[in-house]
């Protein structure tokens, strides 16, 4: 193919965010190329609000052609959680072109080798970023985010998490050198002599199954990891929240077509209403990775069925928050009220289990019975989600149903803290709008444990009495060997008690955040710097982004000769 963007070219323009990446990942530090805040957006190229709006107003009732191979039908559907009608249609794929088609661009990708992958990706993301304000409209009209959140998680956030997969991918993949020369000492015989050659190869094509809620933010760590080790990768949005995604897939292609790319080396694969499509390409022999974000039972589904390929999952944990004392009482109330607000609870990471022991905690405002906790917690929400406006710009919308139905039985699960209670969005009259309902449970009752040992996904919190500091920390145990954890939190001025519980945490790999009361919380990681996810318990088989992420998508195979 003739390209349009050299090798040289893309090195040029990208080598040193690359560099930087390479840097922040070792480091640790902050560092982000891309902007938080819209305002930032509309030049060099970018869009600004306008013209970001005015595009995703364009996409509707719109079909997105990308022009694949094998296409045989036109399939849509989605409608916003907001209550818009998106009309946009997508190409169905018959899998026995799209898929044979997909793969014959490995060779002079792989070929390519990992700095022109690695750029040639950051060229991607960086369109993408151009186009930030567009997608922002993309991820909140299928996910429910509020548009804020969206224009941040679904934007810079998730390009961040896919520049990060790509600064690994390339770590992996030059820690063998290109080549080597091998002499072995044989004392009087003349020295044995190799040339050497070693390749990574790709496994064969990626499978990134997307969610609902963050089709990118969760999607972008695979699709990039597995592009950047040289695979094909055919991605699989949720039926409600293809738009984003195949907005990913059309710039992918155009990019890759521009390098001299095959651009079928990222496709699309829609479904029709009711088609369930996962399993089938799940088991396809093609299919050599699978990144998954999803449900525990379709999760486990993959681990145990799809064994010709490697996979990578993000199920679902019980999250959970140990409060046993604080030197802040009000900064770590504001923390928790907003933890459980945010986005309705429709994260993977929001905390459901908040442990307080019976007799009460410790304060810097004096000793706080259980039952003044779990009321000051409830007045906190309140308080956050007062005015209507507010409420709004952090609550989003709920994503579907089923969150809607288990918000409104957790009512009758124990007794009830905090009620939920409906609110109006203006802009949408269509949104469904909840607040957080927070329901007492005592951690001794079996009846109870039925209830606070299940994932309860949504804008839903138990307030769990036990009897002591060291009865929350074997709860947090179990519960995190048992079912997983996305996120640990733990609120203590005990040195003992936070030793305890950073010991659970390592024993069974648990991410912990220890006594937050600013501006960062429990349920958000940065990029770079933060380990979402560890891999290590049953939330999630793997880490994002870390080596063993990228590692096994690619192998290593050696070309050795007679020097």
């Amino acid at each position: 193919m003739t390209a349009a963007l050299s090798a040289h070219e893309l090195i040029a323009r990208h080598r040193s965010t690359l560099d930087q990446a390479l840097e922040a990942i070792r480091t640790r530090a902050y560092w982000s190329p891309h902007p938080e805040h819209p305002k930032a957006y509309g030049e060099n190229g970018s869009l600004d609000a306008a013209a970001g709006k005015a595009a995703f107003d364009a996409l509707l009732g719109s079909r997105l052609d990308l022009g694949q191979p094998g296409t045989d039908d036109w399939v849509g559907g989605e409608t916003s959680p907001y209550g818009v009608d998106l009309g946009v249609t997508y190409p169905h794929a018959d899998l026995d072109v799209l898929l044979p088609a997909m793969k014959a661009g490995q060779r002079a990708w792989r070929d390519a080798g990992a700095e022109q992958r690695a750029v040639v990706c950051l060229e991607i993301l960086k369109r993408i970023s151009d186009r930030t304000h567009e997608f922002a409209h993309a991820v909140m009209h299928t996910s429910g985010q509020a548009f804020m959140m969206a224009f941040q998680a679904g934007g810079p956030h998730a390009q961040d998490r896919g520049l990060e997969a790509v600064a690994y991918a390339y770590v992996e993949q030059v820690r063998t050198p290109d080549n080597a020369e091998w002499t072995k000492p044989q004392g009087k015989r003349d020295p044995l002599a190799m040339a050497k050659q070693f390749t990574p190869v790709p496994r064969g094509i990626a499978l990134m199954i997307g969610c609902n809620t963050f089709p990118t933010w969760n999607g972008y760590p695979g699709l990039f990891a597995s592009l950047a080790t040289g695979n094909a990768v055919l991605v699989k949005p949720h039926p409600r929240a293809v738009l984003p995604l195949a907005l990913t897939v059309q710039v992918a292609r155009e990019v890759l077509a521009e390098a001299g790319f095959d651009p079928n080396l990222v496709a699309l694969a829609a479904e029709r209403p009711g088609e369930g499509i996962a399993k089938t390409l799940a088991l396809r022999p093609e299919i050599r990775i699978i990144d998954y974000t999803g449900s525990t039972e379709f999760g486990d589904w993959l681990e145990a069925n799809a064994r010709q390929a490697q996979v990578y999952t993000e199920k679902a944990g019980v999250n959970t928050v140990v409060v046993h004392s604080t030197s802040d009482y009000k900064g770590m109330l504001s923390n928790l009220a907003f933890s459980l607000s945010l986005y309705s609870g429709q994260m993977c990471t929001t905390p459901q289990n908040l442990l307080v022991p019976r007799e009460g905690i410790s304060t810097d405002q004096g000793p706080k019975s259980y039952d003044e906790v779990v009321a000051d917690l409830a007045r906190s929400v309140d308080g956050l989600l007062g005015d209507d406006a507010r409420a709004n710009a952090l609550l989003g919308a709920i994503v579907n149903p089923d969150v809607k139905g288990r918000l409104e039985a957790a009512s009758g699960l124990g007794e009830v803290a905090l009620a939920s209670r409906e609110i109006t969005n203006p802009d949408f009259p269509g949104a469904v709008v909840r607040t957080p309902v927070i329901v007492k449970l005592d951690g001794a009752k079996p009846d109870d444990e039925a209830a606070y040992m299940s994932e309860c996904f949504g804008p839903v919190s138990f307030a769990v009495a036990v009897d002591s500091a060291s009865d929350a920390v074997e709860l947090l145990r179990r519960t995190v060997r048992e079912k997983g954890a996305m996120t640990v939190g733990a609120y203590t001025t005990d040195p003992d008690v936070e030793q305890d519980v950073q010991e659970v945490c390592l024993e069974e790999a648990a991410q912990l955040s220890l006594n937050l009361t600013g501006g960062v919380y429990v349920n958000q990681t940065a990029a770079f710097s933060d380990f979402h996810g560890s891999g290590g318990n049953p939330a999630a088989s793997a880490a994002l982004c870390d080596g063993a992420f990228v590692a096994n998508r690619f192998r290593v195979v050696e070309v050795r000769r007679d020097a």
